[in-house]
């Protein structure tokens, strides 16, 4: 459905109902100039949760106006738990984590009490701007499930669906990869994909088609499925690809940001909202695509 990340920051700055994004631990330079520039390409609002000194000096540094934000401030011990309930209360729609530890926001999504679980595993959801490639398309999981069960991947499919049909998508078309296009028992991720096709074909993952094995180069390109006669209907224009396991899909995503050049957006999802979780490591530009991402994601 979108060709490029500038028809996702299009869908985002036309949304009827513009999406509040609670940032935890917002005394960060590089996520809060992120979010300003989110904030003033009018994508998102903004509620920054943290230390209040700290952010207040870090806004100033950045030309904008403390006043003009919503500051909460609490410890910092505080402020996964805080942002959290900013959502679970209906007053943000979606979080993104500032200078804290992964698992300081991660725990109390999960909390029970905090109302944002679905039942399912949270996944990592890198949406891509690949060149030679007609269409935005989805990787997963390359950052949170290290060895995902068939149970998980499942759940990996369902987070990635249900994202993308929250952004507009009519039936994702979803691949299971692997290093050959035959189900072969010494190679585990094909006996996945094809146990993963038969749920999919029994009704248990609706909303999309699902398809696989499927070898990369054979995702990728319609000639090449036709070439080596793979009769897959979907080849050239999926939406999504499963990685058979984190290794796997990290390197792919690393493959295309560093020696294709692409441009790339993530999300954690499988939680009632989306978190906006980039690694320290992340660009500015990746920040800001990601925040666009979350927003076009997240349901009200």
């Amino acid at each position: 459905m979108y060709q490029n990340f500038d028809a996702i920051l299009a869908a985002a700055k036309a949304l009827p109902v513009k999406r509040i994004m609670a940032v935890a631990a917002a005394e960060d330079l590089p996520v809060l100039e992120a979010a300003l520039r989110a904030k003033a390409d009018g994508i998102v609002d903004l509620i920054l949760v943290g230390n209040g000194d700290a952010i207040r000096q870090l806004l100033t540094q950045l030309g904008a106006d403390p006043a003009a934000f919503p500051i909460v401030d609490c410890p910092h011990e505080e402020a996964g738990q805080t942002a959290v309930s900013l959502v679970r209360d209906g007053k943000a729609h979606f979080l993104m984590k500032g200078l804290m530890e992964t698992r300081e926001l991660l725990g109390p999504v999960v909390r029970k009490e905090n109302g944002l679980r679905t039942g399912r595993v949270m996944s990592h959801f890198a949406l891509n701007e690949l060149p030679g490639y007609h269409k935005l398309i989805v990787n997963t999981d390359g950052g949170m499930l290290i060895a995902p069960t068939l149970e998980e991947k499942k759940s990996i499919i369902e987070n990635a669906v249900t994202t993308l049909r929250a952004m507009g998508y009519e039936c994702p078309k979803v691949a299971i990869l692997a290093g050959v296009e035959t189900v072969n028992p010494k190679m585990p991720e094909t006996l996945d994909a094809q146990a993963l096709v038969r749920l999919w074909e029994d009704g248990q993952l609706p909303g999309c088609v699902v398809e696989g094995p499927v070898s990369y180069d054979v995702a990728i390109s319609r000639e090449i499925a036709a070439h080596k006669s793979v009769p897959y209907v979907h080849c050239g224009d999926y939406d999504v690809l499963v990685a058979p396991n984190m290794a796997a899909g990290n390197i792919l995503g690393k493959c295309w940001s560093v020696t294709a050049h692409s441009k790339m957006a993530g999300i954690i999802v499988g939680a009632r909202v989306p978190v906006v979780l980039s690694s320290r490591g992340s660009t500015a530009e990746e920040k800001y695509y990601s925040i666009a991402l979350a927003a076009t994601a997240a349901e009200v």
